[in-house]
């Protein structure tokens, strides 16, 4: 099965500070840090339930900081070249070590990243980290250089602006200026010759607004000669081999992918040699980029890129949207800009560089993005992005220090991001609202790979045949089509306040690209669980209704008959919430003891008895821990859906062994997350909070049989 890459980007020192009194411009002292150790199998698990596959861990390898850790070693940094207290985690001082500030125990700072990298693989996700290419720290020294290596500059001919085998530029006779000042009592930093600013500045006075506490790597261009940027590559720099050395680097520490900074900046043939060395021994681990220029996409691709940022096309695209300031239909024009390297795009709503969804700066609402976030999760096969805090809301809008109110996380304090302190390390912390919106980015991103049609289905966008209807309005409304095998999905979005409804046109051509038939079929919306009935008819029309800012996930199955929707009957009076447990107890006693469903269960009101066939009699602790794991399922609230499928269409893993003979041909499928899914005619709860507490009121162990026996009950929420 292949997987859609869904990416969950972590500022890794604000994710686990839990001070909730941080002072403006404070110091690690004053307003705390989180540490790596905070990313532990609970919060690892709670990320990967959300419905991601990949972490990225931002702000892992040392910058510089103006935190003194000299007593281990590590060189200060001078203040006039630091941004904030903290410092930008895109100032790197020393590519082979680790950020102290992440870890318990300082001189142990790798193996705790080590472990972090372990932790999150057992957790069933990979790892991505930052590798920033383009420039270091002013300061730039290592420490922890492999033996035989020798640091960026050391063997640098000074006198020169430009040598192919220098690792920097220089601007020889003159002293660096700094555009920050010292602070009363501080000595002037000095550094004579200037080295070349990081953002193509190569004079010895950057400005306040430039990246003057970096400097730029030399990758054998000369930006100043006479004729305009000449390339040096014969010899091969000593950049390049050191640069790709940091790569082998960290991929030896079993890391998956790095995220690589202002890639563009850096000459495509350094990244066509880097990533041939790296991929031949590493084949896995994947290249994405941070490039702008729309016009070097496919050099970039060339060049050995698995992904690149689409920045400028999908994200300014969809956030213009959002905020009315251009038409739904322009996203159409967007992906077919990059239609040939569609798979290579990575589409995000938010990262580090920019403005909160939920800030004044943006919409003011980050519910307000939930169709921008159904059409980049789900439009295409290619990799989508959120940030920490996105789904539930994060404003933004604190006024850190050196990050001032901007609507942006800052990347430069010692702070912490209140909304994720109370998403993870608090028991009910969140609101209700943040809670609907944290369940919708649930729900989209955990479809984004259980529905085949969108991890390895066909697109059909509709918005052509939808662009002069009188019930369908193209600046709000946008839809489109995935289809894989006899699934598919018709996806609208709603990008307007008030409630529509709207008829949606799908074209002979989608008929035929698709390969639809023309019949009437019965579809489940998989965001609400409600069935609707739909007349496929080419050129016709589909009629949905859309709440403000809501989506419609149709799902339906084109060889599914309708006259075969008749469910079987039984006579059992259910108790939703237990038979809901139900389901979450098998799927739990597979996962704990490798066994088989149950096929002795009696659910009822006030108790329930179960049985299941063990290899050994479960300990005390693994008896209590049925019950902890059982009620932390419960509160995780997953939603609870229903689709309708024939017998000869089941989705993968689903048996029938256990439905009765005379089972009907339409059979439903009752999902519970991502957790379960199992063939099911009884009555459920909407989600898994609604079964309120679960408690287990004793066992017993057949050792003849090796039958365990649960008898448990439900007590709903008042």
């Amino acid at each position: 099965m292949n997987t859609k890459v869904i990416i969950y980007q972590i500022f890794t020192r604000l994710f686990g500070n839990r001070n909730t009194s941080c002072k403006q411009d404070g110091t690690i002292a004053e307003n705390g840090v989180g540490k790596m150790n905070d990313l532990d199998v609970v919060r690892l698990r709670m990320i990967h339930d959300m419905g991601f596959t990949h972490v990225w861990y931002t702000g892992v390898i040392r910058h510089a900081t103006t935190t003194d850790y000299s007593r281990y070693g590590i060189p200060r940094q001078h203040a006039c070249v630091v941004k904030g207290k903290a410092g930008s985690p895109y100032a790197i001082t020393d590519y082979y070590d680790v950020d102290p500030d992440l870890a318990e125990n300082v001189p142990e700072r790798m193996a705790e990243f080590e472990a972090l990298v372990q932790r999150t693989h057992k957790a069933g996700m990979k790892v991505i980290i930052d590798f920033v290419p383009n420039h270091v720290a002013r300061e730039y020294h290592s420490v922890n250089l492999p033996e035989g290596v020798s640091d960026l500059g050391a063997n640098d001919d000074t006198t020169k602006h430009f040598d192919p085998q220098n690792n920097f530029y220089y601007c020889p006779g003159h002293a660096f200026v700094s555009p920050v000042q010292p602070a009363d009592g501080e000595e002037p930093y000095v550094e004579n010759p200037a080295k070349c600013t990081g953002n193509d500045k190569f004079n010895a006075k950057p400005g306040q607004y430039d990246w003057y506490e970096t400097v730029k790597l030399n990758y054998g261009v000369d930006y100043c000669d006479a004729g305009g940027r000449s390339h040096h590559f014969t010899p091969v720099p000593d950049t390049w081999k050191k640069m790709t050395d940091i790569l082998l680097f960290w991929a030896e520490k079993g890391i998956d992918g790095f995220r690589c900074d202002m890639a563009e900046m850096v000459p495509s043939e350094f990244w066509a040699y880097a990533t041939g060395i790296v991929k031949e021994r590493f084949p896995q681990l994947v290249f994405i980029g941070e490039v702008y220029d729309t016009n070097q996409y496919h050099r970039y691709v060339a060049s050995g890129f698995d992904y690149l940022y689409d920045k400028v096309g999908m994200y300014d695209c969809l956030r213009d949207v959002v905020c009315e300031r251009c038409p739904a239909n322009s996203i159409t024009w967007c992906w077919q800009n990059t239609d040939d390297i569609k798979d290579h795009m990575l589409y995000f709503l938010e990262n580090h560089d920019e403005q909160r969804v939920g800030s004044d700066f943006y919409c003011g609402d980050g519910a307000k993005a939930v169709p921008a976030l159904v059409v980049a999760a789900l439009l295409q096969k290619n990799p989508f992005m959120v940030y920490f805090g996105q789904e539930v809301g994060e404003r933004g809008m604190d006024e850190e220090g050196f990050s001032g109110k901007d609507g942006r996380t800052t990347i430069f304090d010692y702070w912490r991001v209140d909304s994720v302190r109370r998403e993870f390390f608090t028991s009910d912390g969140l609101t209700e609202w943040e809670k609907s919106l944290q369940k919708t980015y649930r729900e989209i991103l955990r479809l984004a790979n259980r529905e085949k049609a969108v991890r390895e289905g066909e697109c059909f966008d509709l918005m052509y045949a939808n662009n002069q209807t009188w019930q369908f309005n193209p600046r709000e409304q946008f839809a489109f089509m995935r289809k894989k095998d006899d699934e598919v999905l018709l996806i609208v979005v709603n990008f307007s306040r008030p409630d529509v409804r709207v008829s949606v046109v799908i074209p002979n051509h989608a008929f035929d690209f698709l390969g639809l038939p023309e019949r009437e079929v019965v579809a489940s919306d998989l965001l609400s669980g409600e069935k609707l009935t739909l007349e496929l008819k080419k050129n016709g029309a589909v009629t949905v209704e859309l709440s403000p800012y809501g989506a419609k996930i149709l799902k339906f199955n084109t060889k599914m008959r309708t006259d075969s929707l008749v469910l079987n009957e039984h006579g059992k009076d259910e108790f939703p919430p237990a038979h809901t447990a139900e389901h979450l107890l098998n799927q739990l006693m597979i996962r704990m003891f490798g066994c088989e469903r149950s096929d002795n269960a009696h659910i009822e009101r006030k108790k329930s008895k179960i049985s299941y066939v063990l290899d050994h009699k479960p300990s005390r602790q693994e008896e209590k821990a049925i019950e902890v794991e059982m009620n932390r399922l419960i509160e995780a609230d997953m939603p609870v859906t229903y689709e309708m499928v024939d017998r000869d269409h089941l989705p993968d893993g689903i048996s029938l062994d256990r439905l009765p003979k005379d089972a009907s041909e339409a059979i439903r499928i009752v999902r519970v997350g991502d957790y379960d899914v199992c063939p099911c005619i009884g009555k459920h709860v909407r989600s898994t909070s609604q079964i309120g507490k679960f408690v287990l009121l004793g066992t017993n162990w057949d050792e003849m049989t090796h039958t365990f026996r649960i008898r448990f009950k439900v007590i709903p929420n008042a």
